[in-house]
């Protein structure tokens, strides 16, 4: 017992890593770029949005309206980490709508081969799906 409390005393103290770092280590399952990549857009909803906003969706409740009805805590959550991630960014729409907008980076538009990849998948291989949504002209061009 007494090794076990002079053990538990005498700890040696990991370095605190930056903030920024630790962030980037936890979120991180392993350096495969599969993994990297779903860990940033691999959920349920976060690919949806970015196709809305290929499809000339901006606005909050354009997103909340969409067919597969996303929660509107879940969807101001993956707004907020996709602006995080670089993918979309928020804008003050002309229409003033009073409200801000979000739309891709060229980072965001970078993945829409991948979702048109995945919704080719999907025309194949599920029957009775269709591709009733098509990106807007200025969401293709990748800069």
């Amino acid at each position: 017992m007494q090794v076990k409390a002079l053990q538990s005393r005498e700890r040696i103290e990991e370095p605190r890593l930056p903030r920024e770092r630790c962030m980037t280590r936890t979120k991180r399952r392993s350096i495969c770029p599969v993994a990297c990549a779903l860990d940033i857009f691999g959920d349920r909803w976060t690919l949806l949005l970015i196709r809305d906003m290929a499809c000339g969706k901006a606005l909050f409740k354009e997103f909340a309206a969409s067919p597969e009805r996303i929660a509107t805590n879940i969807l101001a959550d993956r707004l907020e980490r996709l602006v995080a991630g670089g993918l979309a960014e928020s804008f003050v729409p002309q229409h003033g709508a009073g409200r801000g907008g979000y739309r891709l980076t060229a980072k965001g538009r970078s993945l829409l081969p991948v979702l048109s990849s995945i919704a080719d998948w999907g025309l194949e291989h599920i029957r009775g799906t269709e591709a009733r949504l098509r990106p807007t002209p200025g969401a293709l061009s990748v800069s």
